[in-house]
């Protein structure tokens, strides 16, 4: 219920009290909403506590909420921590709702990071933490549900430390071992580490100080439910947090808006600076507006109380603003916070037949300031609308959201995915407007910017060519649009854009004018300019069984992806790294197919990157540039009083202004060396760079194939191998390599696998030891092979053990890839065995007329050579040779160690 009256006994601590914003976030199901029910159970501002399964927590105040069990939109809580007014700012878990969490973040002076004791550090954990630094918040985290059935605090704790950060450190155990605890403090910072030398203690200010600036992050551990850990978790924040200073003039940074149950608009926002008052007028839009606050009201749940002022540090909602919109600033804060996070699915909206199309984009478009994570896009050309959004469950409540709002019920289409476009090289943009007693002339200077840029808006044109207002309006028109490019007419972004020139007519130039010549020099500018598709990109990690990491392998190098070398992890194998979002979008159920459910995936959004299948969208999407009327690429020029068009093409030999910028002449560029990219690929570079670590590993290579061999120099003195190839019988036996697939190996290998587990490095050793027993028995060219095992970015290696060849491929590339171009080029002139158990691999093996051997057979045929030494050879002591029998010993050595 709203209270709008009651309140004007608290207006002047307002001003004086010391605020704290504190954001609570977490991957969905860790027990967010159920710690903050005991955070404000705690604190005295809840009589009851309140739970999610039960449909009455105090923070899940939307019925769809309460009926999925999910927070959907960000809230705030207001309680009291010793001497500080904390506002408490619950935000949505799921994924599909990120956008709504970024949004607050904005104005956070804490965070509460929340992880679930039994999962861990989960993929969106990842997200959030990236987000946190991104924005420079510091964290305190809380590790709830440890009252589960094997749950480890210690195991957690060196999950914290590895995979968020090394300064993560448990404040529990201060209690436990005080000079211990302050040990591992001091390790975080040189001042900490100078104090606690100098007072073999850290003072309780000077670490409230290093969790301020983000050096320290306090861990604690407890259960929500059951209220344990929650006193000391509320004592440790009071302790150690620090209230920010704010100056005297005013500025406030919006982060939200809604709507009360009256229809009412509310802008929620933080005062950053000075207070704000009601009956102020307030300027935004670069002074294109100036609303007067009406009221301003303090939020707790559901209910709130009105006050006539607020002071710094304030979270408030005020209703008079009609033009605000979430990550605006106003007052000092003039800089406007685009978000990280984007949609980067596609929805078109069904409409039912009797609903007018545009009668309902004018509701949507109500929406869209209301939920961040929701963009509306109409297509005129085709008559549709579009909703952008982050997936699934997020399109499920837009649609219960229209039937709520406005009795009308839409259906969805399949989810597609937004695409974006840029250029490679600047480029210069003209455009024309002058049909009859009109006038306008721009010329923008497009350069590509970095990724995850947007795009940049600047001026370098002198105001003796075009006066500084008609300059001001070129950007506000720049600003005010989403442009699309020329590729697939998706959003350009990561470009920066300069207007370097313009002209006007002192008497027929109209502000719409440059309108029309802005948008036509931008699209001018793109269809001369090299332009590229960007696509969306996700981080993931992927677990499996380790013997079926091979495949997971093969799977991402398919999709476009990269990795980095595979860790262990227990039975389990973990590969992180990037993917395409249109490749990865149904691998969860492939993976849980194909590891009947031992395996598992996580994906987070990185950003947008170049699309690795370009030619094929562009073609599926069938955009025409010539023929998109609403965004034309040519210009209007007027002769004889009479306006006529002229193409895109052909404008630079009618525009009336030279801008003077030419493009800069392209250096020669030295080839870069070439390199395996994550594709199979037959391609000549790709053959050279195979041929030269042939080389390198044991001398030219033997095959007759004229792709490999380059003419000689009649000065050059003939190689031996080239002699001997002369010399060449075919009744003379043909020499023997045997390539094996190291990591294969290992995880088929009972003993290898178990010592993998306690130690990946020591496996490996152990492999090359018995291979090369092997090899001095055989005496056959023998070359093992295991994936990107180098340090992320290396170029691979090769390494020789006595007459053993190690070869370690390069960044991303699988030992399975590295074998097949190796039996392409020597499997027809000489003998080859490869041991693999990789079905895929050993199809191609056998079309290139190899011979294969699974790791079982390996393992046989080794056993055999092993009795054969044991049968004719003893070292010095008598002992018979045992490698394979040895390695239990050697596990429990790990083990004990």
């Amino acid at each position: 219920m709203e209270n709008t009256s009651e309140n004007k006994k608290n207006k002047s601590a307002e001003t004086t009290t010391k605020h704290i914003c504190l954001g609570i976030l977490a991957h969905v199901d860790a027990g967010k909403t159920t710690l903050s029910e005991a955070l404000l159970y705690s604190s005295g501002s809840l009589r009851k506590i309140g739970r999610v399964d039960h449909g009455d927590a105090f923070l899940d105040t939307d019925s769809l909420e309460r009926k999925r069990g999910i927070t959907i939109f960000s809230k705030q809580a207001r309680f009291v921590l010793g001497k500080k007014e904390v506002t408490l700012l619950d935000t949505p878990g799921h994924v599909d709702f990120s956008s709504e969490m970024e949004r607050t973040l904005q104005v956070m002076d804490y965070a509460i990071l929340v992880i679930n004791g039994a999962d861990g550090v989960q993929s969106h954990t990842l997200t959030l933490w990236k987000l946190l630094g991104h924005y420079g918040i510091p964290v305190f985290l809380f590790v709830n549900k440890m009252d589960q059935p094997a749950t480890d605090k210690n195991k957690r704790m060196d999950e914290l430390k590895k995979r968020l950060d090394d300064r993560c450190v448990d404040f529990g155990a201060e209690k436990e071992n005080e000079a211990l605890f302050c040990e591992e403090l001091a390790m975080c910072s040189e001042e900490l580490m100078e104090e606690y030398l100098q007072t073999e203690a850290i003072s309780a200010g000077h670490i409230a100080e290093a969790v301020r600036s983000r050096k320290v992050f306090p861990c604690y551990f407890g259960s929500a439910l059951k209220m344990e850990g929650i006193e000391e978790f509320l004592a440790g924040m009071d302790r150690f947090s620090v209230c920010r200073e704010y100056g005297s003039a005013f500025g406030a940074r919006v982060y939200k808006i809604s709507r009360d149950s009256q229809g009412r608009r509310l802008t929620h926002m933080k005062i950053t600076g000075g207070s704000l008052r009601v009956k102020d007028l307030l300027t935004g839009g670069n002074g294109e507006w100036e609303d007067k606050v009406d009221q301003i009201r303090l939020y707790s749940g559901s209910q709130f109380k009105t006050a006539d002022q607020a002071g710094p540090g304030t979270i408030c909602a005020v209703t008079g603003l009609e033009k605000t919109f979430a990550g605006e600033g106003l007052g000092k804060e003039s800089k406007i916070l685009t978000p990280v996070l984007e949609p980067v699915l596609n929805y078109q909206v069904l409409l039912p037949e009797d609903c007018d199309a545009h009668s309902m984009l004018t509701k949507l478009r109500q929406l869209e300031e209301e939920e961040p994570q929701l963009r509306i896009v109409w297509n005129e050309r085709l008559g549709e609308i579009h909703a952008l959004l982050m997936g699934e469950v997020a399109a499920e409540i837009l649609k219960s959201r229209i039937s709520e709002r406005f009795g009308i019920e839409v259906e969805f289409g399949s989810g597609s995915i937004v695409y974006k476009e840029t250029i490679e090289e600047p480029v210069e943009g003209v455009g024309h407007f002058e049909p009859l007693r009109h006038y306008a002339e721009v010329h923008l200077l497009l350069q590509p910017g970095e990724r995850g840029s947007g795009l940049v808006l600047s001026a370098d044109c002198s105001e003796d060519l075009l006066d500084r207002n008609w300059q001001r309006l070129i950007l506000t028109h720049l600003e005010e649009k989403t442009h699309i490019g020329v590729l697939t007419g998706s959003e350009v972004t990561d470009m920066k854009i300069t207007l370097i020139a313009g002209k006007g007519h002192l008497k027929h130039t109209e502000g719409g004018d440059f309108r029309q010549a802005t948008y036509r020099a931008l699209r001018q500018g793109l269809k001369k300019a090299k332009s590229i598709l960007l696509e969306p990109l996700y981080d993931f990690r992927l677990e499996v069984p380790q013997e079926m990491v091979g495949r997971a392998m093969a799977d991402i190098q398919r999709m476009d992806g990269s990795f980095l070398p595979p860790q262990t992890e227990g039975d389990t194998a973990v590969l992180t790294g990037t993917a395409p979002a249109a490749s990865m979008a149904q691998y969860q159920n492939e993976v849980v197919m194909y590891t009947k459910g031992r395996g598992s995936l996580s994906c987070a959004f990185k950003g947008y990157g170049p699309c690795h299948n370009q030619q094929e969208v562009i073609e599926a999407r069938g955009y025409d540039s010539e023929k998109d009327t609403e965004n034309p690429t040519g210009s209007v020029f007027c002769t004889h009083g009479a306006g006529f068009n002229v193409s895109w093409d052909q404008v630079e030999e009618h525009m009336h202004v030279d801008s003077g910028w030419r493009p800069q002449k392209k250096e020669p560029q030295v080839s870069p060396e070439p390199h395996f990219s994550s594709h199979r690929s037959s391609g000549h570079g790709d053959d050279k760079e195979l041929e030269e670590i042939f080389t390198r590993t044991y001398g030219e290579s033997k095959r007759q194939n004229a792709r490999f061999q380059r003419p000689l120099d009649p000065a050059e003195k003939m190689p031996d191998f080239l002699k001997r190839q002369q010399e060449y019988n075919q009744e003379e036996p043909r020499e023997k390599y045997l390539l094996v697939d190291g990591y294969n190996m290992i995880f088929a290998w009972d003993e290898l696998k178990e010592l993998a587990k306690v130690n990946l490095d020591s496996a490996r050793e152990q492999l090359i030891e018995i291979l090369s027993n092997y090899q001095g028995y055989k005496g056959d060219t023998l070359i093992v092979v295991f994936d990107a095992y180098k340090v992320e970015g290396g170029k691979g290696s090769v390494e020789k053990h006595g007459d053993l060849y190690v070869i370690y491929t390069k960044e991303a590339e699988t030992a399975d890839q590295y074998i097949e171009r190796a039996v392409n080029k020597i499997g027809r002139t000489h003998d080859v065995t490869v041991a693999t158990s990789d079905n895929m691999v050993q199809m191609i093996i056998w079309g290139e007329g190899a011979m294969r051997i699974s790791a079982r057979g390996l393992k046989e045929d080794i056993e055999a050579v092993n009795q054969a030494i044991r049968s004719n050879y003893l070292d010095r002591s008598g002992e018979r040779h045992r490698p394979l029998e040895k390695l239990e010993d050697k596990i429990k050595k790990k083990n004990e160690v």
